[in-house]
């Protein structure tokens, strides 16, 4: 039957969601998955990338990170998906890839996966349950399993988001801190076990 196979596919501008997915790697390899990390294709002009010395620092930084393919979700039996907040949706980037899927979809190749989300915003709150929540449309359209963490483990009453990771990074003032690396392990933990379980019974 073998370890579970996970995808960790994500936008991030700055470098909140980059160090986010990097937790959520760790800690699933930890707990015994074979990770995949990619990130989605930057959309922006190079422009607007070169207003915002964080957003530049974090493209040449990652630069090195594979791109997401459809390959990368068909291979998994989970997929963590990561994108901030915008206006309280996902990133274009994000669905612009989402939206590549839709051969996959046709064909069930999405189906009975284990999915998952994370997010952060620059302000309090700001959007950051509506995000997940929005997301997590999608993976009903796949006939995926949604995995949410919930409340399932104390370090979640800390970061107070149930329904996935996520940081408010106060326009890059707030790095990432123990709270939500906390709240991420728990992400991790949870998605691989269920996903080893489901594989274990179809096995």
């Amino acid at each position: 039957m073998g370890n579970v196979k996970l995808s960790i596919i994500y936008y991030s501008s700055t470098g909140t969601g980059t160090e986010i997915a990097n937790t959520l790697a760790a800690e699933a390899e930890a707990a015994g998955a074979e990770v995949r990390l990619r990130r989605v294709a930057e959309l922006a002009p190079e422009a607007a990338i070169d207003s915002n010395p964080a957003w530049r620092a974090n493209v040449d930084a990652t630069s090195s990170v594979p791109e997401a393919t459809p390959d990368d979700v068909v291979w998994a039996d989970a997929v963590l998906f990561g994108s901030p907040t915008r206006f309280g949706n996902i990133s274009s980037q994000l669905k612009q890839f989402i939206d590549t899927l839709g051969g996959q979809w046709a064909q069930g190749l999405l189906a009975d996966k284990v999915y998952s989300g994370f997010t952060s915003t620059s302000t309090t709150h700001g959007g950051q349950e509506s995000t997940l929540l929005a997301l997590y449309n999608t993976f009903h359209h796949f006939g995926g399993i949604v995995v949410a963490p919930g409340y399932t483990d104390g370090a979640k009453f800390a970061d107070g988001n149930p329904y996935g990771t996520s940081h408010v990074d106060a326009q890059g003032a707030n790095k990432v801190d123990d709270t939500t690396r906390a709240a991420a392990a728990v992400q991790a933990r949870r998605v691989v076990s269920v996903a080893q379980a489901l594989k274990n019974g179809r096995a």
